[in-house]
């Protein structure tokens, strides 16, 4: 059975909801690793207001018992607690003729899914589209991306994260070890290593802000220990690479995706791409250079997966942009809803958890059985197949 979850709730609905599905049993769950991805989601420099109200936390409602997985699926609950503020707004039981159908959405934003949605599914109050469409969504994606981490874990397989770009602002590359890497921007507002380019993203972001408007940025997502072989050469659908770049191109404002050195390659000839194999007895086959980024032929290779992904500045500015009004189609300055003038730290967390998603799905698929102990079977007679070519 392969891996794979669905989402439900509104932004200011009660709660957001996960059903996971083919989780193998016996796989022991940490909760307070669980809750502590949500933590660093919330985190990051130029949030909004909402992240002062929320305290994230993921409950299980089902497929646990006793700490561990059971094998049946997995429900995963993320209260919201500005729920309390808007049950009359989002109640569903109908409301006609009462006061709070006055305040129908019917200005759509630009940048946002308002008045695609509302053409699509000809719906005349745009609140049932910015609802489901906001980036709150991503907080029960990240409880299923820890989830996925936990696993992964269990296989000596790491993930890590780190913020390259916001705005004008690079941070300075790096090559440190991914435990280093991880413990120093978690310690960062911005989530980078360089203390320097820290404070001058803070100061950006600060300056954004005052002037109204909003900035985003580029984010990094490295795994390390993933064996030879994820995914496959044999059809479109199983090229891991392209799997994972779907996923990240369906984070809420990310509109770019490379992996490896991903569009500098179109810049380069063959011999400055290309990774050379090489084989020794203590490493077995192993590349050069890891500059296509942990995959050839859809397949990964053994090197670690290093995967970038831009975030474009969030739409909803307090120095609005112009729109039409579809109720009157009369141009207006864009409403404001509560926003953040940077949200790429946290966006940096959501990558993380979206390409550990797609590298425990096809792990499973490539060691898959009912039960941990059946998995582990498998993956260690792989592991000597591999040492035996």
């Amino acid at each position: 059975m392969s891996l794979r979850y669905l989402t439900a709730g509104e932004t200011h609905g009660p709660q957001l909801t996960a059903i996971i599905e083919g989780l193998p049993s016996n796989l022991k769950l940490d909760f307070e690793a669980l809750n502590f991805q949500l933590l660093r989601r919330q985190k990051g420099y130029g949030r909004g207001r909402r992240m002062q109200i929320e305290k994230d936390t993921a409950k299980i409602a089902g497929g646990v018992r006793h700490g561990y997985t059971t094998g049946a699926p997995v429900a995963l609950i993320v209260e919201n607690n500005d729920w309390k503020h808007w049950q009359n707004i989002m109640n569903i039981e109908p409301i006609e003729g009462t006061d709070e159908e006055k305040r129908r959405v019917h200005r759509p934003r630009p940048g946002h899914a308002d008045l695609n949605g509302g053409l699509k599914y000809d719906l005349k109050d745009l609140r049932n589209v910015l609802e489901r469409s906001s980036a709150r969504e991503t907080a029960i994606r990240v409880a299923c991306g820890a989830v996925a981490r936990q696993l992964l874990e269990h296989f000596g397989i790491k993930v890590a994260g780190q913020v390259i770009r916001i705005g004008e602002i690079e941070a300075p590359p790096n090559n440190l070890p991914l435990d280093e890497l991880a413990r120093l921007t978690e310690e960062s507002s911005v989530r980078v290593v360089d203390k320097e380019t820290e404070a001058k993203m803070e100061a950006y972001i600060d300056q954004i802000k005052q002037e109204g408007d909003s900035i985003g940025g580029v984010v990094e997502c490295i795994i390390e220990g993933a064996p030879v072989g994820l995914g496959s050469h044999v059809q479109y659908d199983r090229k891991l690479d392209g799997r994972i770049a779907q996923a990240v191109m369906s984070i809420n404002a990310f509109k770019g995706v490379e992996i490896g050195i991903g569009f500098e390659a179109g810049q380069l000839r063959g011999s400055q791409v290309h990774d050379e194999i090489l084989y020794s007895e203590e490493k077995g086959y192993h590349r050069a250079s890891n500059r296509l980024g942990g995959f050839e032929g859809g397949m990964t290779n053994g090197m670690p997966i290093v995967v970038r992904g831009v975030m474009k500045p969030i739409p909803t500015l307090y120095k609005p942009l112009q729109s039409v009004d579809i109720d009157t189609k009369e141009p207006f300055t864009a409403q404001v809803e509560r926003s953040d003038a940077c949200a790429v730290p946290a966006a940096s967390v959501v990558l993380e958890s979206v390409v550990a998603w797609e590298v425990a799905k096809a792990f499973l698929e490539k060691f898959g059985g009912d039960s941990l102990g059946e998995i582990e079977r498998n993956y260690e007679a792989y592991k000597q197949q591999l040492e035996r070519y």
